[in-house]
This record gives structure tokens, C-alpha cells and sequence, in this order.
């Protein structure tokens, strides 16, 4: 961080949202300590789920923590937003009956800026944007790439000390993002804008290289700070620098380094007792074993991402899934596959799923226990809903949705349990299935 005084800081910051059943909690942010000084931008890096939004909102004054602080300036905050920072929205979050200097004068206005004032305010912000001459013009006229022009018009208006921007540039296609990022760096490093530090959440391991000096690595379940690392190289960067691939590398294998003792003792008391899945589809799981095995069985975790287009929020899912499986481990950035990986990536489709069957049963997750309930049952047969229950418990009512889709994946891929979709019930397989064979509802 800059020296001095930071410009905006969360003490121990903690965020819990109660359960659909209303008795119990989810806890999203855990103990969360970070400081942004004046004269850096700083890129918030982690996987889907580990609660960096929420974060963000917290910092902007938008939700009260459910412990700890945040200070802007040196003075904690309360329940009002914080009058220097403004944010930039993912979804734009434009207001469409209003044209492009209406919505860009929407920040002003709340602030009670006079009229008179807002407007040369907006269109000087208009016009340092690149949106001179879109004034009158309509949410539903714009691009993606323009409507998101005009959410960080919008935030810069109203001057803030402090600029925070949730995953900015994922809802655009490669090259607006890639051109909006550059004008944004350009801004800042040319002084034009009145910003003086910059809080960036992003999913984009590139991304917090090229733009950022400092990059915060956040951990999930619930979410936490996991590491940090300097970025010390001069501006511009270039992606194929040297220097930017090894960070990047480093970056890579610090979102995939193992949890340490002390870390798993601090997050447990806040920890969902149900160990969640990585977000894995079976068919996107077998594609990246299979690709590894094409590359002798070894690869770098950036060049795989870089190879298929992936984002770490893409990537990352699957090699948490194959390494919870022990089809894959990875050390130093690098995804290696084990003999099992590689006994996967040779076998036929009926091997393939024998092994993955014998590989999930020996590994206890909501897939084993969806298993051992439905063979415990007289008729091996029970409701969708009751395993929503259960993971409502544990999760939010959305996480707890995918947690039991990425389930089902696995659980019918290695035939141990059925799903009938009219009646939303779940079925054990036959003890003895021919290969690729599936019992009908009728004979549960």
C-alpha cells in the first residue's frame, strides 16, 4: 500500500445473510482486513463465490457490516454511503427512461448539486469519456462497451477520492474491454481524472497485472485474504512481457496453493459444515484431463486459461474438481495429472465412468451423501427438495441451487443416482448396472 494514511480501510470486516429458514446464518466475508492508500489501484482477485461484491458494496457504505469497520479517511463510516467513493456497476445499472446525461447526472443530483452546476459537470465528464455527442441518446442506442462508458461517467462526476469497480469489463466482448481498460489507464496515468486511488474486483488474472500495483487475493467459503503480491513494473505492460507472465503464474498458483492449518482454524467457526463442489461440469472436466494428457500430462495454469480463452473463474472450477477427485494435483501454477488422471484420459467412456465412480466414493462430498440417503431409504427413491433443504443450511438459497445441479452432474455421470424431472425425485441405481445401463422410475 501507498504510505500515509489510507485513503479507505475495512477492519475486520464480517457479513452474514440469514437463511431461508430464518433461524440460521450464511456467512459470506469473514474477518476481513484491507487498505487502499492514495495513489494505487488495487485489483481484488478471486473465484465466483468468495464474496467480493459483497465487499465492495460494504466499502461504498451501500450495506452495514455485520462486524467490524469500514474508515474513509481515517473516520469509521455509518449505515449512509460514503461520500468519497463511487462505484461502476458489472450490469452498467443505467436507468433506461433516462437519456446519456440524465443518467450520468443521476450521482450529482442524489448528492444535491444544484442543476446549474451538475449539468456543465456531467457533460465535462461526457466529453472525457468519449461519449461527446451521445448526450440525448438512450440506454437502449448504446453498445455494451458505450453504456459502460457511461457508468464510469457517472461515477467520476461526482469527483470521488476513491473508485470502486465491480468486474467492470466482464459483460463486454474482448476488445471493448480490452480498449476501455486502456483509456481508463491512460486517464489515470495522464492525471484527467480527479480519482485518486482505484478499488478493482476482477476474475481476470491478466486483467489485475496489466492495471494494478497491488493485487489482493481472496479466498472463498467465506471469504477471506488469502495472500497479496506487488506489482513493481513499469507502465505500460505488455502481456507477453516476461516479467507479467511470471507474476501471473504466481498469481495462479496462490489462488490454487492449499489451504494452510492456521487458515482452516481461523475460517472454521464461520465455515459451511457441508464442504461445497467446485462448480464442475463432468464433460468440461474430461476435456481439460484430456488436454493435459495431450501435453504430456503437465501444463501452466495461465498458458491452459490463455489456450481455451478461459478466465481463472473458468478454469479454475475444474481444476479444483480434478484434483478433489486426485485425477490431477497442482504445484507452482503447473496442473499435473496423476496416474489416475491419465488411466481417465486412456480409458473408454464405460472406464471412464467406472473410475470416476470408484474415484467419487472414496471421497466423502454432497455427492457420497446424497448416495448413502438414497440407499438407506426403503424404496431408494427421495424428493429434489429435501436435498435443497439440507443445502439450505449451509448455503444461500442460489448456491445451494448450484450445489445440487453440479451434484446431479456427477452423481448420473458415474451412475449412482437418477433424477426424474416431472416428479423432481432422485433414484439409486442398480447395484449391478450392464454398462451404461439407467433404471427406470417404475422399477425404483
Amino acid at each position: 500500500m501507498a504510505e500515509g494514511r489510507p485513503l479507505l480501510e475495512a477492519r475486520g470486516v464480517t457479513q452474514r445473510f440469514p437463511l431461508p429458514d430464518g433461524g440460521r446464518e450464511y456467512t459470506v466475508l469473514q474477518g476481513v482486513d484491507l487498505a487502499l492508500g492514495e495513489g494505487e489501484i488495487v485489483a481484488l482477485l478471486g473465484k465466483s463465490g468468495s464474496g467480493k461484491s459483497t465487499l465492495l458494496r460494504i466499502l461504498a457504505g451501500l450495506i452495514a457490516p455485520s462486524e467490524g469497520e469500514v474508515r474513509y479517511r481515517g473516520r469509521a463510516i455509518g449505515s449512509d454511503a460514503c461520500p468519497g467513493v463511487a462505484m461502476v456497476f458489472q450490469t452498467f445499472a443505467l436507468l433506461p427512461w433516462l437519456d446519456v446525461l440524465g443518467n450520468v447526472e443521476l450521482g450529482l443530483k442524489a448528492r444535491g448539486v444544484p442543476a446549474g452546476v451538475r449539468r456543465p459537470k456531467a457533460l465535462q465528464m461526457i466529453d472525457l469519456i468519449g461519449l461527446d455527442g451521445f448526450e440525448s441518446a438512450y440506454p437502449r442506442e448504446l453498445s455494451g462497451g458505450m453504456r459502460q462508458r457511461v457508468g464510469v461517467a457517472r461515477a467520476l462526476a461526482v469527483e470521488p477520492d476513491v473508485l470502486l469497480m465491480d468486474e467492470p469489463f466482464s459483460a463486454l466482448d474482448v476488445l471493448t474491454a480490452e480498449s476501455l481498460r486502456g483509456e481508463l489507464l491512460e486517464l489515470w496515468l495522464g492525471r484527467k481524472i480527479p480519482t485518486r486511488a482505484i478499488l478493482l474486483v476482477t476474475h481476470n488474472i491478466e486483467e489485475a497485472v496489466l492495471l494494478a500495483d497491488r493485487v489482493v487475493v481472496f479466498g472463498a467459503h467465506p471469504g477471506h485474504v488469502r495472500a497479496e503480491a506487488a506489482v513493481p513494473l513499469p507502465r505500460p505492460r505488455s502481456r507477453t512481457a516476461a516479467e507479467v507472465q511470471r507474476l501471473m503464474d504466481r498469481l495462479y498458483e496462490l489462488m490454487t496453493r492449499p489451504e494452510t492449518a492456521d487458515e482452516a482454524r481461523r475460517l472454521a467457526p464461520d465455515r459451511p459444515r457441508l464442504a461445497p463442489l467446485p462448480h464442475a461440469r463432468v464433460e468440461a472436466l474430461a476435456g481439460l484431463i484430456e488436454l493435459l494428457a495431450e501435453r504430456g500430462g503437465r501444463d501452466d495454469l495461465h498458458r491452459l486459461a490463455a489456450d481455451l480463452q478461459f478466465e481463472a473463474d473458468d478454469l479454475l472450477p475444474l481444476v479444483d474438481g480434478a484434483v478433489l477427485l486426485g485425477l490431477a494435483r497442482v504445484e507452482t501454477g503447473d496442473a499435473i495429472l496423476t496416474g489416475s488422471g491419465t488411466a481417465f484420459a486412456e480409458a473408454p467412456i464405460p472406464g471412464r465412468k467406472e473410475l470416476f465412480r470408484r474415484l467419487l466414493l472414496a471421497r466423502p462430498t454432497l455427492v457420497t451423501r446424497i448416495h448413502g440417503a438414497l440407499a438407506a431409504k426403503q424404496n431408494h427413491r427421495l424428493p429434489e427438495a429435501l436435498f435443497l433443504d439440507l443445502l439450505e443450511e449451509h448455503f444461500s438459497a442460489s448456491e445451494a441451487r448450484r450445489q445440487l445441479d453440479t451434484a446431479l452432474d456427477w452423481g448420473r455421470y458415474a451412475e449412482l443416482f437418477a433424477f426424474e424431472k416431472d416428479t423432481h425425485e432422485l433414484w439409486l441405481e442398480p447395484p449391478d448396472p450392464a454398462p451404461g445401463a439407467m433404471m427406470s422410475p417404475a422399477g425404483a
